[in-house]
């Protein structure tokens, strides 16, 4: 039980770093959303930033 959260917690974690970055591009924000992401994920999903599909476009355009 442990383990499958803390692996959530962590991916949703990487996941608002690939979203910080794909705004921003800067090493400073990074290190800020990192410490807050939680809520910095919060607030991009409260804003509608990920909407119309963003919320995969964005974590694909880092594997193409």
């Amino acid at each position: 039980m442990w383990k499958s959260s803390s692996l959530l917690y962590m991916l949703l974690g990487l996941y608002s770093l690939m979203i910080s970055w794909y705004y921003n591009h800067s090493i400073f924000y990074l290190i800020i959303h990192w410490i807050f992401w939680p809520i910095y994920l919060i607030y991009e999903l409260l804003s509608g930033h990920l909407s119309h599909g963003l919320w995969k476009t964005i974590p694909m355009s880092y594997f193409k």
